[in-house]
């Protein structure tokens, strides 16, 4: 009885298969400017233009590790703030309870907290914004 032989390396594809190759010629300019594209999306060159090429209206490419980074980076200055707001605000009450809260310096920190929510909003305006524009259509 014969062994059946193992078949190594990627299976084959049953649909989808990209057969058709286009070729362009660019301008060293433009090779440099598809080469940052490249660079800031995080995606290869073929699948940087296949979806510029293909992609319906305009298609924004996102680096994703990139803003993963920027998304943690935000969440962790987040997180001090909010406990710097919670440092202040103990504090003042246990001068409150001496007596020896200063009325200008709670206008100060509401106006300050204020603006603080306002640009908390913000954000997250910008962030619901971000992740329509990386829905899949």
């Amino acid at each position: 009885m014969k062994k059946a032989h193992k078949k190594f390396g990627r299976p084959p594809m049953l649909s989808g298969k990209r057969t058709y190759i286009i070729k362009a010629k660019l301008t060293e300019d433009e090779f440099k400017a598809v080469l940052e594209i490249q660079k800031r999306s995080g995606l290869n060159r073929m699948e940087l233009i296949r979806r510029r090429v293909l992609g319906k209206g305009t298609h924004v490419t996102i680096n994703t590790t990139e803003l993963l980074n920027a998304l943690d980076s935000i969440g962790s200055e987040m997180g001090r703030v909010g406990n710097n707001i919670n440092q202040l605000a103990r504090h003042a009450n246990t001068i409150n309870k001496q007596g020896r809260l200063n009325e200008q310096i709670v206008k100060d920190f509401n106006l300050l907290f204020s603006d603080y929510i306002h640009s908390q909003q913000e954000l997250e305006k910008l962030l619901r914004h971000i992740l329509r524009a990386m829905k899949p259509r």
